[in-house]
């Protein structure tokens, strides 16, 4: 198992992250510590550089992930080795890590599903923003296949994506659903052929990275914050976010823009 950058690989242009899951021999599993230790960097570089707006999650080869690694799970090495509080510390300090690093990115994220995602796959296309799909590909909440559970978060993240009912039959069965019902239960907001799909991901993170990049930033935060806040609470937050938002450069470059009918120019001040 390589530990280099190569395990997930990084490109940037035009304000635009591209993170490529590269494993495609043994399905771009994201247990072992290289992969969390690359996302993690990478996502925080995100968070930490103005020029990067949005970013696209992929994977190489034929498949999106196949999550953990069940070599290493059947050999108890890895995170899967120790005694029971051993292994509660390897999660949390290794899928749980990644879990809430990449959920909790400040940048929006489009992942960008090229085939399978299965069990812990299916659940980081989850902890992005926005989902777009191959037609190739297919979804599964697999872990009580292998007599496990979510236990990257998948059990919050999917009810909260498809709705509970739809969720528990995902979790409790572990069978895959197709892309069709994927998009029918809105796991995915697009289904495209395999040749569109990057295309089709730049195009919508072009729209994004077209927009003031702190507006979209806050506007990420508030769309997190609004699951776990009162509408009161949320409504104090929505009103401090949005007075910053009145004395940005960028919101008086939009108001020149949209009156002068031409694009903005936003630098993130």
């Amino acid at each position: 198992m390589s530990t280099a950058d190569d395990v997930v690989l990084a490109d940037i242009s035009d304000h635009i992250a591209t993170w490529t899951l590269n494993m495609p021999d043994t399905r771009n599993p994201i247990s072992h510590d290289a992969v969390v230790a690359r996302l993690t960097t990478l996502v925080h570089n995100a968070n930490n550089d103005p020029d990067i707006r949005v970013a696209i999650l992929t994977g190489a080869g034929p498949a999106f992930s196949a999550g953990g690694d069940v070599t290493a799970m059947a050999n108890r090495t890895g995170m899967f080795e120790g005694k029971p509080h051993e292994m509660f510390s390897a999660y949390r300090r290794g899928i749980q890590h990644l879990a809430r690093t990449v959920y909790g990115c400040h940048v929006p994220i489009i992942a960008a599903i090229n085939g399978p995602a299965i069990g812990a796959g299916c659940d980081l296309a989850l902890m992005c923003d926005l989902r777009i799909a191959s037609s190739t590909a297919f979804f599964a909440e697999s872990f009580v296949k292998l007599g496990i559970i979510p236990g990257d978060g998948g059990a919050w993240l999917l009810p909260r994506a498809i709705g509970p009912a739809r969720a528990a039959e995902m979790a409790f069965t572990g069978d895959r659903i197709d892309t069709d019902t994927a998009m029918r239960w809105g796991l995915v907001s697009r289904v495209v052929a395999p040749g569109d799909l990057m295309g089709e991901a730049i195009g919508l993170a072009k729209k994004i990275a077209a927009n003031p990049p702190v507006s979209v930033r806050l506007t990420k935060r508030l769309l997190r914050e609004s699951g776990r806040q009162d509408f009161d609470s949320f409504l104090e937050l929505s009103a401090a976010m949005q007075a910053m938002s009145h004395h940005s450069d960028d919101h008086r470059e939009a108001l020149s823009a949209f009156m002068e009918r031409r694009d903005g120019v936003y630098t993130g001040g």
